[in-house]
């Protein structure tokens, strides 16, 4: 049998912006049917690592392989619709006239606006029903922009969703939500990885307290340098998240989530 490509894989990748190192030496493979939590201070390189994983930057030195593709060898524009990424910078590029079923259905055609395609009556019963699993079935014929902050983004979720997506990229999708909305959002996180048709996902938060159950792995990034990678249990600890964030934090898990304090 043939073997299954990782869903990601960095190898000594370094990224450079005008002459300044903002990665280095990164390395960690993303499996399929992983869930990874990506933990950092701000200016660790979070956001820097989801663009190379995206296809949006390439690296200065080392290798990145998206989906079994090697970025520089391979056509990155057919390699984004493969990948789903939720992020802020989304969001400001949607009208806000836009109803949340017009939102997500436009994914199909990878588009921001659902004039420029034809869409069926398959597509809006799929997007109303992503709106619906997720809790927020209201949200189908509401305007995106009176939508609060954390409908917004279980309405960007269900929109990257729509897609399909072969790897699921999650860039600190809890910011500014307040703690109604965070927990909706990291339940149905949970949710989605306890689904085993659901992508491999990568998740990008500066909290371990926004680390969904059933997330499996961790890499813990300082000044773009690797701290700690692997499996949760071996990779999250108060030794490695002291470290991460140049603090000396206590570090408790209980019921499947995590919490830190200072010490």
């Amino acid at each position: 049998m043939p073997s299954v490509p990782a869903a990601l894989r960095f190898d000594a990748v370094d990224l450079d912006r005008v002459s300044t190192p903002v990665l280095r030496q990164v390395a960690f493979t993303v499996e399929v049917g992983e869930r990874w939590a990506v933990l950092g201070p701000n200016g660790s390189g979070k956001t820097t690592l989801l663009e190379l994983a995206s296809g949006y930057l390439h690296p200065t030195r080392g290798t990145v392989e998206v989906l079994g593709e090697r970025l520089g060898r391979t056509d990155v524009r057919a390699l984004r619709p493969r990948v789903g990424l939720v992020s802020s910078s989304v969001a400001k590029m949607l009208q806000p006239g836009l109803t949340g079923t017009e939102v997500v259905m436009s994914a199909a055609h990878g588009a921001l606006e659902p004039w420029w395609h034809r869409y069926d009556d398959r597509d809006r019963a799929r997007a109303r029903a992503l709106l619906e699993t997720a809790g927020f079935g209201h949200t189908a014929e509401r305007p995106f922009g009176v939508l609060s902050e954390g409908e917004r983004q279980q309405v960007l979720l269900a929109r990257t969703l729509m897609a399909e997506p072969d790897l699921l990229l999650l860039d600190e999708p809890a910011a500014g939500l307040d703690l109604g909305g965070r927990e909706k959002l990291v339940a149905r996180l949970a949710s989605l990885a306890a689904d085993p048709g659901a992508p491999p996902i990568v998740l990008v938060t500066h909290h371990v307290e926004e680390i969904p159950g059933g997330f499996d792995h961790a890499l813990l990034l300082r000044a773009g340098e690797v701290v700690a990678a692997g499996p949760i249990a071996e990779a999250l600890r108060a030794e490695t998240l002291s470290a991460t964030f140049g603090l000396r934090l206590a570090l408790d898990r209980s019921d499947g989530r995590w919490s830190c304090r200072a010490v």
